[in-house]
Parts: C-alpha cells; sequence; structure tokens
C-alpha cells in the first residue's frame, strides 16, 4: 500500500504492513533497529518502534502472513476434505460408500445443498436449540447467538433450513460481503429474525475464520492498524472485512466503486436494519459472531457510535461474541465501555477455557474490553476482568495449558455418559483434539465447546438478562465489568 492524502481524512496514525514486499534482510533488519521508515514492507507515519517485543511480534506476523499466502493449494486442500466429508456422510460412511459404489448408486456431495456441512460444521453436526432455555432466560441469546455463529461457517442453503425448518424463524438473509482492500467478497453474513408473541428479535451473525481460508488467516495475524482520532487505535484487518472504504474510510454513506461487485458489508447490514426497525417499532436487534465473526462484531458498533446513529443505537439489545481476539487499544477499550454504557447495550465476550484466539494479538498493544465470560473445561462459568493467562505464549500457563490439552481427549470419551448423546465429541472434534496436542488452545476455539458452555454453564447474574427484561423486572446491573 502507499499512503495517499485521502487517507489523511479518516486517520491520525498508521502503521501498515505489505508481507509481499519483506525481504529476508528487511525482517532481520526490524528486530535490531528500532527504525521503521527504513524497512520496505512498513508504511507508516512514525518513525521509530522503541519495544524490541513489538518488533518481535510484527516478524512473526509477517512471516506467518507470507506463508499464508498459499491461496489455491489451501483452498483446494479445504474444498477436497470437505467433499470427502460429504461423500462419506451422504452415502452413509465408509460401508454404504464401498457398497454404493458397487451398485453405481453414489451420491455426489451438492455444495450448493442443505445439507453439505464445512470443515467447521462437521466438527460439531448439531442443528437443534436447546429445549431447556427459553426466551425470558438469561442464557437465551447467548445460545441463540453461538448456534447462529456455528450456522453461518455452512452455506446459505444450511443457513436457511435450520433458521425455518428447524427454528421455525424467519432468514433475512445469507450475505457475501465486498473488502475494497483484497478485491472480492471475503465477509459471510447471515441475518434472520425472531418474532414470536413475546418479542421480535433480529439477529446478525458474521462468520469466523474459515480454517483453509489464506485471506481469513492473513486478516487475522496481521499487525496493522489505523489509529482515529478519539477513537484510538483498531486492527486494520477487521476494518476492512467490515467494508472500510479504500481513501475515504468510514463515511456515512458509500462512496460509489465500479469495481466492486459486491456490497461493503457495514453499510448493507445497517440499511437493512434501519428499513425492519422503522417498519416494527417493536423490534429490537442483536449481533453476534464466533473468532474473526466476533472481532467484526465488536466492531459493529464501534462505526455505529462513530456515525452517531440514534435508531440503531436505541433498538441494539447487545453484543455476544465467542472466541473474540482482541480488536484495538486500551484508548478504543475506552471509548467502547462509555458509548456502550452511554446507549445501554450489554457487551458480553465468552471464552472457553485456553482458546487462543481471544490471546491474539498480544496486549502489548491490542486490549480486550466489556464483560468477560470465562468458561473452564468443566463448563462452569465465572465473570472474570481477563482471562488466565491473557497472551498465548506465557511461561506460566505453558504446563497447564499443555495439561488441559491431554485432559480434553481424555474427557472425549467421558462426554456422552457424563452429559448425554448430545453432548458426544464427534470423530472430527477428537481428531482436533489430538492436534491440540501439539498446538494446544486451538482445540477450544471450536464452537463445540461453546455451545457446551452456554447449554451447560450458566453465570449466577442476572447480568446476563437483555436490556428490557431487566428494565421490567427492576433491576439495575452494571452492563459492563470494571
Amino acid at each position: 500500500m502507499e499512503a495517499t492524502a485521502g487517507r489523511k481524512e479518516f486517520y491520525s496514525n498508521y502503521m501498515l504492513f505489505n508481507p509481499k514486499k519483506a525481504t529476508l534482510f528487511d525482517l532481520i533488519a526490524l528486530l535490531f533497529s528500532k527504525n521503521l521508515k527504513n524497512r520496505k514492507f512498513i508504511e507508516t507515519n512514525i518513525e521509530t518502534e522503541e519495544s524490541f517485543w513489538y518488533r518481535l511480534l510484527v516478524f512473526l506476523s509477517t512471516l506467518a502472513e507470507v506463508s499464508a499466502h498459499i491461496k489455491v493449494p489451501m483452498a483446494l486442500a479445504g474444498q477436497t476434505f470437505e467433499d470427502m466429508c460429504n461423500l462419506f456422510t451422504n452415502n452413509g460412511g465408509l460401508f454404504g460408500l464401498v457398497k454404493r459404489v458397487m451398485t453405481g448408486k453414489v451420491v455426489i456431495p451438492d455444495r450448493e445443498a442443505a445439507n453439505y456441512l464445512s470443515a467447521v460444521g462437521f466438527t460439531d453436526p448439531r442443528m437443534e436449540l436447546s429445549k431447556d432455555i427459553v426466551y425470558g432466560d438469561s442464557m437465551y441469546y447467548p445460545v441463540l447467538s453461538i448456534m447462529a455463529a456455528k450456522a453461518v461457517y455452512n452455506n446459505g442453503a444450511y443457513n436457511k433450513s435450520i433458521v425455518e425448518d428447524h427454528w421455525g424463524m424467519q432468514l433475512i438473509g445469507f450475505k457475501n460481503y465486498w473488502n475494497d482492500f483484497i478485491l472480492q467478497p471475503d465477509t459471510q453474513v447471515t441475518l434472520f429474525r425472531n418474532k414470536t408473541a413475546d418479542h421480535d428479535t433480529i439477529v446478525v451473525c458474521f462468520r469466523g475464520t474459515q480454517p483453509f481460508s489464506a485471506d481469513d488467516w492473513s486478516t487475522d495475524i496481521d499487525l496493522s492498524w489505523y489509529e482515529f482520532p478519539g477513537i484510538g487505535k483498531v486492527h486494520s484487518g477487521f476494518l476492512k472485512a467490515l467494508g472500510m472504504q479504500k481513501v475515504v474510510g468510514w463515511p456515512k454513506f458509500v462512496v460509489p466503486d465500479i469495481t466492486r461487485r459486491a456490497p461493503l458489508a457495514y453499510y448493507d447490514i445497517r440499511n437493512i436494519l434501519k428499513d425492519l426497525l422503522k417498519q416494527n417499532p417493536d423490534a429490537k436487534f442483536i449481533v453476534t459472531g464466533h473468532s474473526l465473526g466476533g472481532a467484526l462484531a465488536a466492531l459493529f458498533p464501534a462505526i455505529l457510535f462513530y456515525h452517531d446513529d440514534q435508531l440503531l443505537l436505541e433498538r441494539m439489545e447487545g453484543v455476544y461474541t465467542f472466541g473474540q481476539p482482541r480488536v484495538g487499544d486500551d484508548a478504543f477499550g475506552i471509548y467502547m465501555e462509555k458509548n456502550l454504557n452511554k446507549n445501554g447495550i450489554g457487551f458480553y465476550r465468552y471464552v472457553y477455557c485456553y482458546d487462543l484466539v481471544p490471546r491474539v494479538p498480544f496486549d502489548a498493544m491490542f486490549k480486550h474490553f466489556g464483560t468477560c465470560v470465562f468458561y473452564n473445561s468443566k463448563y462452569q462459568a465465572k465473570i472474570v476482568e481477563d482471562v488466565p493467562y491473557k497472551n498465548y505464549f506465557s511461561l506460566f500457563g505453558f504446563i497447564p495449558i499443555h495439561l488441559n490439552a491431554i485432559y480434553e481427549v481424555i474427557r472425549s470419551f467421558t462426554m456422552r455418559s457424563k452429559y448425554g448423546s448430545d453432548y458426544t465429541d464427534g470423530w472430527l472434534m477428537f481428531g482436533v483434539r489430538l492436534f491440540g496436542l501439539l498446538i494446544p488452545g486451538i482445540a477450544n476455539h471450536c464452537p463445540q465447546d461453546y455451545v457446551n458452555s452456554t447449554r451447560l454453564g450458566k453465570p449466577d447474574d442476572v447480568l446476563f438478562l437483555p436490556l428490557h427484561t431487566k428494565k421490567a423486572l427492576g433491576f439495575e446491573v452494571p452492563l459492563l465489568a470494571a
């Protein structure tokens, strides 16, 4: 990227990294030199970086980004894996497939069909909502949110089927949104409506990182940032995925660009919500997402605050994120908590055990905000200021994290007897847990444990009741943790 005068209209400081321009000499020199201007792959208006540890993080993340630019092989490997999984499933497993091959009746998977599952979908194929948790329960929105966040990893037909046929709700749309900076649709969102005699709630759910998407991984590990006056520093990859416009940033309205082949996420979602909320004065909405989707869900209200969009802010019920990475610095956290409290919006960040994603990027610069609900490996919930071992590469956390990975492999054999058949680890989830012995914390990031957590572990606190329910019951509870 090259700096332009136009960018100065929306940022005060910036630091952008372009791995394609990184040479081995530049990367090594970064470790030993505070001067940033001499590094060809760094574009910034900051002359020096004093912290060696931050320069080391940039070094590691840039190396990782370089390796992530193997888009075609990654995508091909992922599609082949998903096709094979669906081939076995559609034909009754290995023996069923052999029988069908012999009889010439093999069912070929259709990638656009409602029964086609993604890799993430195979880690947890549950489709039904918990019958034990109904509207009015403090855990209703978290349970609904994580199920939506899990479903959005699959295709549009799957989402339509699960929302309408299994949950009895109305699908508003399954959207593919444009990213101005990688010039392709890169952000998926499902919108649906849960309307009954008791309430009218619209759910906006952002998809998380696809395991075999190089673009998604590049977005996640990129440490580039923009600093906005009065707001703070924000992770640039998440901003771009949400719909930040090239050159102009975040104006209230979209600047036309003939190169776009799909709408920008933030602006299109905002317009859909405005139309629905104007037509239905009692309707409210929540925003949710898992992993990268959680980061986008966290940023969505930030842009609404920036635009002072009162209609949407008055009708936003809450934000529920799962396994969310850090999205901004201390100043951004203060900005968010101030505006969340001012507008009466609850922000609930769920973290399961030693999930590695909420522990990155490291808190050397980016910080978490909001109410953190932490679940241990026994699915017991606790409201905490921050999670244990808040940075993934923690010397003190090395042994506990590795021991927990071993425990969860063993736990897979007892889940059915302890919690019931609905909580059994499938073959792929068990495989991920085995892989977690090599990279502890990666299995903790799967939606499976977040679904289990919200169903089995309930914080003993009225904090998690929806805002209008708390008001109706006369509760006055702080929305955010200190």
